[in-house]
């Protein structure tokens, strides 16, 4: 089976040189067999095609996910001795920047850091594979089969094409295609003419800081939220523009990007998709004094920024874009920061945690870090209750101190207005 990298996808992969990678933690409590980690990496790279994927370029330089066996193409597994409790962070750090060699071995791999009474995993995934939501889908499998490597998972219809993922009246609407074609090469035209110095900005260290809410204070988010009639994802982005401006004052932008998951709007791209095609809307505060009235005004800006999602006009304009693909690339690179961060909220995971040979004591929110641009980004996703925070960053763009700060004044932002 073999496609072609969609725009997105390319832009993600890059040269293939440099790492762009998702790591996805989680801790567990029992008895894991080594054969039973091996048999359930095959058993999900049966299932997901593109899992058992290289990356081949042809004679024009595009780039193809080409599939193999799962037999033949196996998931390198990394077992490491665990030593205490800040293992999986370290670990990670080291994942962000080891790069896949795509044409010898698949987008994907695990680090088992092995100890006696606790061990965590780590998935690790190139981001021009999947996006967290895919990452989570996958993460749930596999925990189903490390505890019954005979159970069944089904079967993944892959994504083989943009007809696979847009409807046909769309595809062959002449003015749909006229116009997002135009749109698309007025893009590529501005891109190539756009001037850049092509000089990036040192990221010296990159860095992980994790934090969780416990089950009282997450409960007490929930309810904030569900009173003054605002998401908790709103809130969070209120809380995180917020403490950029209270730490980093006038070097902060008051703009955060928030990804959306494509699938919300696409039914044809399913929860278990191997997919990584983002959609993003971008959110700044208002000057109001009351901070819920803020939030308030925030929330009208997401609802009207989401109604006017189109993922299928952004997929069409975007696929006509490829011959500027490294002009783009370029700009997102070496182009001038102009927001604080990436936010994204995962949500609550719908992933069991009692198992019959293992519990699964948490899940880290997954981190993510790549060569494009302004590394700082914060996820969060809850489980079990607990509201989980990675806060990923470079001290070329935010400084480990700067970071704490920021960390520790969205902690206090939402303690003090909610009541805590």
């Amino acid at each position: 089976m073999k496609r072609k990298l969609l725009f997105g996808e390319r832009m993600l992969y890059g040269d293939g040189k440099h790492p762009f990678n998702m790591v996805i933690g989680f801790k567990v409590s029992g008895s894991i067999k080594e054969i039973n980690v091996n048999l359930a990496l095959i058993k999900v790279q049966q299932k997901h095609p593109w899992l058992r994927a290289s990356i081949t370029i042809d004679k024009d330089k595009r780039p193809w996910f080409t599939t193999h066996s799962a037999s033949s193409f196996k998931v390198e597994v990394l077992v490491v001795n665990r030593i205490n409790d800040d293992d999986w962070k370290r670990q990670s750090e080291t994942e962000w920047a080891k790069p896949f060699d795509a044409s010898r071995s698949p987008l994907f791999r695990l680090t088992w850091i092995k100890g006696e009474a606790f061990s965590e995993f780590l998935l690790v995934f190139h981001h021009c594979l999947c996006d967290g939501a895919a990452g989570l889908s996958i993460l749930r499998e596999f925990l189903i089969l490390l505890d019954n490597p005979e159970a069944a998972i089904g079967e993944e219809i892959a994504i083989q094409s943009m007809n696979d993922i847009i409807p046909p009246k769309v595809l062959k609407s002449y003015r749909m295609r006229t116009k997002n074609t135009l749109i698309g090469k007025m893009a590529t035209l501005a891109l190539w003419m756009m001037p850049i110095k092509k000089v990036a900005v040192d990221r010296k260290r990159d860095f992980l800081i994790h934090w969780k809410l416990d089950e009282q204070f997450t409960t007490a988010i929930l309810l904030f939220c569900k009173t003054h009639g605002f998401t908790v994802n709103t809130l969070l982005s209120a809380v995180v523009l917020k403490a950029f401006k209270a730490v980093m004052a006038d070097k902060s932008f008051n703009k955060i990007s928030l990804p959306v998951d494509i699938r919300n709007l696409n039914p044809l791209i399913k929860k278990d998709h191997v997919f990584a095609f983002g959609l993003m809307i971008v959110l700044s505060a208002s000057n109001v004094d009351s901070f819920i009235e803020g939030v308030k005004q925030l929330q009208k800006d997401v609802n009207r920024k989401l109604a006017k999602l189109d993922p299928y006009t952004l997929m069409m304009m975007m696929e006509a874009c490829h011959p500027a693909i490294a002009n783009f690339s370029n700009l997102l690179k070496y182009g001038k920061t102009s927001n604080d961060c990436m936010f994204s909220n995962l949500g609550k995971l719908d992933i069991p945690h009692e198992y019959e040979n293992f519990r699964l004591e948490t899940i880290y929110s997954p981190s993510v870090i790549g060569p494009l641009g302004n590394t700082t980004t914060i996820l969060t996703s809850t489980f079990r209750k607990q509201m989980d925070f990675s806060f990923v960053a470079s001290e070329g763009y935010v400084s480990f101190n700067n970071a704490e700060r920021i960390k520790e004044k969205m902690i206090s932002l939402l303690k003090e207005n909610i009541g805590l």
